[in-house]
């Protein structure tokens, strides 16, 4: 990391995809140089769960999730709470995860998604680990599953990559979770997520790429990647009223307190 770079964390990406494939190394150590000392790489099919591992041992700056993404739903709801929480004993496994409802392009059925999104959830609450949120579009269907499940005992989580309306993003707070932010938050017609941004409590908000989707400006149009998060941290700064350092340590304090499971970087000696 660079000195004097305020740290950050890019708390989703996908370092498994083919996009990162040709240059994974300088893609992290960029994600390095830029001040990101921390990277979730996010499972979307418990049945390539070994590639991502498979980086996430490669890189002692990243870390991994173990899940199934609301589109891949139906191919594994033979995938048990139990064999997730096997999985997830590994070190390197720092979340469940992502899971959720996706009704915009409702490439799964909507009972799957809510069966696996159920699933993700008792193997979040066995281990302690986040689980990690995926909603898009099913607002009312996300709250009425974190409410029915949170009665029956609570666990940790964040909606990721937020993009839903203010009263899901009060819900999960409500209940004890964590919202964050990507490269949407800089987009130019995202005036209500900016919003909702300046109200939440400060210590509930993570920032993250989503990577390789959703570059910021200005990257917009381009493969995003895990050093871009420093765009995302920078508007939560201007939207917030405080510095990019300000953002920058509350962030990453919000992180390392959700995601307890990763451990905080070595600071060297003055």
């Amino acid at each position: 990391m660079g000195q004097g770079v305020a740290m950050l964390v890019d708390s989703h990406c996908h370092l498994d995809f083919a996009d990162f494939a040709d240059e994974l190394d300088a893609v992290v150590a960029r994600a390095g140089a830029a001040g990101v000392a921390r990277m979730v790489t996010i499972s979307t099919r418990v049945k390539k769960f070994t590639q991502v591992l498979a980086i996430a041992e490669r890189y002692p700056n990243v870390y991994c999730s173990v899940g199934t993404h609301p589109h891949n739903a139906h191919e594994e709801l033979d995938i048990t709470a139990d064999e997730l929480i096997r999985l997830a004993e590994h070190e390197k496994v720092v979340a469940i995860g992502e899971a959720g409802l996706d009704y915009h392009y409702d490439k799964s059925p909507r009972a799957a998604q809510a069966q696996g999104f159920r699933t993700h959830i008792a193997a979040a609450r066995a281990t302690g680990l986040p689980l990690v949120i995926h909603a898009r579009q099913a607002d009312d269907d996300i709250a009425a599953i974190l409410r029915d499940e949170t009665a029956n005992g609570a666990f940790p989580f964040v909606l990721h990559c937020f993009s839903s309306g203010r009263a899901l993003a009060e819900t999960g707070i409500e209940l004890g979770g964590y919202v964050s932010f990507s490269g949407i938050l800089t987009f130019r017609n995202s005036e209500e997520i900016r919003a909702i941004a300046r109200d939440l409590p400060a210590d509930r908000l993570l920032v993250e790429t989503d990577a390789p989707y959703l570059a910021p400006p200005p990257h917009r149009g381009k493969r995003n990647e895990p050093a871009y998060v420093v765009e995302t941290a920078r508007v939560l700064a201007e939207v917030r009223g405080v510095s990019a350092a300000e953002v920058a340590r509350l962030t990453t304090d919000n992180f390392f307190r959700l995601f307890s499971n990763v451990p905080l970087p070595k600071v060297p000696a003055a």
